[in-house]
C-alpha cells in the first residue's frame, strides 16, 4: 500500500503527531511522499491513500495539491472544529491495520471549478473549490450589488454583504453561518446563500451542480475561494462556476457516520424524556 502524508506543518501538533506515528505507518505501507509545507506537486503521484493531519484547512490545501489527481483521503483530526477530519489520532493505526482498508466505502464529494473572467477572453484566476465560492464587498462594511445567472438566465440581483455558492461539504462552513441549510455531504447539490441581503425575500437556494452559475459584480469586490482571498473583482467581471470533472474522495472509517459528526461538531443535545409522569 502506497501512502502520502500531508498536513500544515505550521499548525501546532501536526509535525509531532506525524513524526510520532510515521514509524508505525511505515510498518503498514510505503510512504512515498511526506509534505507538511505544501512544497510538493502530487498531481502526478499515484498512491492508495492520502493521510492528512490537521483540520479542515489542511484538507482544503491537500485537495488543491492533488488537483485533478484526487486520491482517497483519511483525515486525522487535529483541529478545533473540523467536519472533514473525523478520524482521531488513536484511531489511525487500527484503521491502517485493517486487511480490508482499501475495500472500505469511499464517499465522492462534489468539487467546483471556479474561473474569474476579465474581458471575456481567458480566466484571470482559476481554481477547484471544495467548500465555497464567495464574492463580497471590498471591506466588511461595504455593500456590493451582484447579479446571479444560472444557465444564462438572470435569477436576481442581490444587494448584500456577499454571495456564497457552496458545495454540500461547505454547507457546514461559511454558508451555515450566513443562514444556509445543512446538506448531507454526499449528495449532488449546491447552496446559494446571500450574506445580509437588503431584501427580506432573498433566501438561500438549492440547485444542481450541473448548472452553469455566473456571479456578475456591479462594483469592486473580492473573490474568496475556500477561505482564501484569490483576487479583486471589477465591474463587468464574471465569476463562472461549474462542476469539476473529478471529485474529492474520503474513506469512511467504521463507526463514523454523517449525523454522528453533526451531533458532535454542532453540539446537538436534544432529548425526549419518556419517563415523565403520565397521570
Amino acid at each position: 500500500m502506497k501512502i502520502i502524508l500531508l498536513g500544515n506543518g505550521r499548525r501546532e501538533g501536526v509535525l509531532s503527531a506525524a513524526s510520532l506515528l510515521r514509524p508505525e505507518i511505515e510498518r503498514r505501507g510505503e510512504v512515498i511522499v511526506a509534505d507538511f509545507y505544501g512544497q510538493v506537486d502530487i498531481s502526478a503521484v499515484c498512491a492508495d491513500v492520502v493521510i492528512v493531519f490537521g483540520g479542515d484547512g489542511s484538507v482544503l490545501r491537500a485537495v488543491n495539491q492533488m488537483g485533478q489527481n484526487q486520491m482517497p483521503v483519511i483525515s486525522v483530526h487535529l483541529g478545533s472544529l473540523s467536519f472533514l477530519s473525523t478520524v482521531r489520532v488513536n484511531e489511525l493505526l487500527p484503521l491502517l491495520s485493517r486487511s480490508d482498508l482499501l475495500q472500505l466505502p469511499v464517499i465522492e464529494h462534489v468539487l467546483l471549478d471556479c474561473k474569474l473572467f476579465r474581458g471575456g477572453v481567458a480566466p484571470a484566476a482559476s481554481s477547484i473549490v471544495l467548500n465555497e465560492v464567495l464574492v463580497q464587498g471590498e471591506s466588511v462594511s461595504r455593500i456590493i450589488n451582484l447579479g446571479l445567472y444560472v444557465d444564462g438566465d438572470l435569477v436576481t440581483t442581490y444587494r448584500c454583504d456577499g454571495l456564497i455558492l457552496s458545495t454540500p461539504v461547505g454547507s457546514t462552513a461559511h454558508s451555515l453561518s450566513a443562514g444556509g441549510p445543512i446538506l448531507r455531504n454526499d449528495i449532488d447539490a449546491v447552496v446559494i446563500s446571500p450574506i445580509s441581503p437588503h431584501t427580506l425575500s432573498n433566501r438561500p437556494l438549492v440547485d444542481s451542480p450541473d448548472r452553469l452559475f455566473e456571479i456578475r459584480p456591479y462594483q469592486k469586490g473580492i473573490l474568496v475561494l475556500d477561505g482564501v482571498e484569490v483576487s479583486q473583482v471589477e465591474p463587468d467581471d464574471v465569476v463562472r462556476i461549474t462542476r469539476a470533472k473529478y471529485t474529492f474522495k474520503t474513506i469512511v472509517a467504521p463507526g463514523n457516520n454523517y449525523y454522528k459528526t453533526l451531533r458532535n461538531k454542532l453540539g446537538w443535545s436534544g432529548r425526549l424524556d419518556l419517563t415523565e409522569n403520565q397521570n
